[in-house]
């Protein structure tokens, strides 16, 4: 493996963004030499302080780059970041940094010892996975909505919305080629993994250890509503072979 970037999609994130990806930098100058890693910073029109330090870090780091776009959503910002992308293995995880870095040298062996894995998919919920500080209500929540996805749209991973995706390249254009693109927000990563999935390639699912942290901007009833709706309209479409 030659390439991987980590993308971040952020909205009003000055307060973890430059400890963030300090931290990730200081983590893959260490422990992943042999790669090209670059970090890209994807803001979701942020309104806060967060342009100012996502230019000064990328004018400090050679592999830091800073993509800003006018619509919200990580949907939305991941779909931009692939399409800057230049590497062998792109993918995303959260600036606050929830997800154990130590994953990332997991999804490297990952896809260097199976030429056939096309996506690794972190689960918070899959047998070694380990949530710490996550309330019992979005436990339960992220529990219901696993259940429903299998039900509704054959979903076979174990958890759809950790914030720890990465594909190949090529393969993740191609998903997003099909996806409904007008799905700014978190349910177009759930749309990839289940067209991934349903793929030829194999998805490997990744536990992990997962550490709630404090901040976020995730309003979970109005998320649980949304994903209803997508799921409703992702399963005529599927049914409908598009």
């Amino acid at each position: 493996m030659r390439s991987i970037n980590i993308l971040f999609p952020v909205y009003n994130e000055e307060r973890r963004l430059d400890r963030g990806i300090r931290i990730t930098k200081k983590f893959t100058d260490k422990y992943m030499r042999d790669v090209d890693i670059r970090l890209t910073i994807v803001d979701n029109a942020s309104v806060d302080r967060t342009e100012e330090i996502a230019k000064r870090l990328a004018s400090e780091f050679s592999n830091v780059d800073y993509i800003r776009i006018q619509e919200k959503g990580v949907g939305a910002a991941f779909r931009a970041g692939v399409r800057e992308n230049s590497s062998e293995i792109v993918g995303y995880m959260d600036v606050d940094l929830s997800t154990d870095l130590y994953h990332l040298l997991d999804m490297k062996k990952i896809f260097e010892r199976n030429p056939k894995v096309m996506m690794v998919n972190a689960s918070k919920q899959a047998r070694g996975a380990k949530t710490i500080g996550r309330p019992p209500i979005r436990n339960l929540t992220s529990k219901g909505l696993t259940f429903i996805m299998k039900a509704a749209l054959g979903m076979k991973a174990s958890d759809a919305i950790c914030g720890f995706k990465f594909f190949r390249k090529d393969f993740v254009e191609s998903l997003i080629r099909k996806s409904d693109r007008s799905e700014n927000g978190w349910f177009f990563l759930i749309e990839l993994l289940i067209r991934a999935e349903r793929s030829k390639g194999i998805v490997a699912e990744l536990p992990v250890v997962y550490r709630e942290r404090a901040g976020g901007h995730v309003n979970v009833i109005k998320q649980i509503k949304d994903y209803l709706r997508n799921i409703k309209k992702l399963r005529r479409t599927l049914k409908n072979g598009i």
